[in-house]
């Protein structure tokens, strides 16, 4: 059975789960009405997620419904995920889209907006938990098959192997193996554990990462080191 927490590659972020908040989230669930396919999540006993809060399209009241999370069911994610965030407007929650589109072009896309990508046949509801907990503490989740979406991009760009080695080449050995890291969905800390340094460590790391890729964050410094946006201009 696969563990509850795949994300950003091709098997899972790490092993390491964020420690339940001490109260429990409240979930947003927005898709059409009677299209939630967990009716019985979350269970009672859930250890992070306490309440989901169906919002059918157009999503009326949702930036008063003080979600933790907007977890977004749809068809298309295309079409489904713009109109999300038009309605969520300066709303903060993170955005997690459950779909059973599992194409390169979408996943990437959405995965560029900065929402966790979960393919329906894709996942358990364990993992959608543990997708919502870590969403609140800046992971950004995408089941096995989303993943190996996000790599299907990088091999089928023309000068993939090319623009791979000369990001590497920017990077020192360190900071490669901090990229690496980072491109499984570890945070800092998480990061830091495995390498024996500290966070703070970590973190100056990543903003020279950062400035040599150039990327303004995580997310963007991710599709690159996967060869999923074009190359560093050097």
């Amino acid at each position: 059975m696969r563990s509850p927490r795949h994300v950003l590659t091709s098997q899972h972020i790490g092993t390491t789960v964020p420690a339940a908040p001490s109260r429990g989230l409240t979930v947003a669930l927005a898709c059409a009405e009677g299209d939630w396919p967990h009716a019985d999540w979350p269970e009672p006993d859930d250890p992070y997620v306490t309440r989901a809060v169906p919002m059918a399209p157009p999503y009326r009241g949702l930036r008063a419904s003080g979600a933790d999370v907007v977890v977004l069911r749809c068809a298309d994610p295309s079409d489904a995920f713009p109109e999300l965030l038009r309605t969520m407007g300066a709303m903060s929650a993170p955005v997690i889209v459950v779909t059973p589109r599992r194409d390169t072009g979408t996943v990437v896309e959405a995965f560029r907006g900065g929402a966790g990508y979960l393919v329906e046949g894709d996942y358990c509801a364990c993992m959608l938990s543990s997708a919502v907990m870590a969403a609140t503490v800046g992971h950004t989740y995408l089941s096995p098959v989303a993943c190996a979406a996000l790599r299907d991009a990088a091999r089928r760009m023309p000068d993939g192997g090319e623009t791979g080695e000369r990001l590497r080449s920017l990077l020192s050995p360190r900071e490669r193996q901090i990229m690496e890291l980072l491109s499984t969905g570890l945070g800092a800390q998480e990061i830091g554990l495995r390498l024996r340094l500290s966070e703070k460590t970590v973190r100056n790391n990543l903003s020279n990462i950062y400035a040599k890729l150039d990327v303004r964050g995580g997310t963007e410094a991710v599709l690159r080191w996967l060869g999923a946006t074009p190359t560093v201009r050097v």
